[in-house]
């Protein structure tokens, strides 16, 4: 098997509008194509960061919540590589956007959390 990148991630979201707004305008994601599916009841929508494919958001009828604490079997969170640490947590408290406090991990990174709209949670990481 010789797998060479992620294609993308697909987040299944409760509020349509509130998940486009938040990954466009607070993370910085580009739109590339919106499509209702009639037969699902489901919109699918296709996004960029930096100029390359990489997020779908979805909706469903009646999807069941996300089960974060504790914490679930499934995918953890999502992590997103930044220059300037203080400068993404500024950008974030600015908007409203509650975080943790930044840290240093084991391998020696700087890092913190927050949560989407939906409460999946999102680790910034810098280097």
């Amino acid at each position: 098997m010789n797998i060479t990148a992620v294609n993308h991630i697909a987040i299944i979201c409760s509020d349509y509008e509130r998940s486009l707004t938040f990954y466009r305008d607070v993370l910085g994601f580009t739109l590339l194509s919106e499509e209702y599916r009639k037969e699902r009841q489901s919109m699918m929508t296709k996004m960029a960061l930096n100029g390359q494919y990489l997020l779908e958001l979805f909706t469903f009828p009646n999807s069941p919540e996300r089960p974060s604490y504790p914490e679930a079997c499934g995918l953890r969170h999502l992590a997103f590589t930044v220059d300037d640490i203080v400068q993404v947590a500024g950008e974030l408290e600015s908007k409203g956007i509650a975080h943790e406090p930044i840290r240093i991990s084991p391998d020696g990174t700087q890092c913190f959390f927050f949560a989407d709209p939906d409460g999946l949670p999102i680790e910034i990481v810098q280097e």
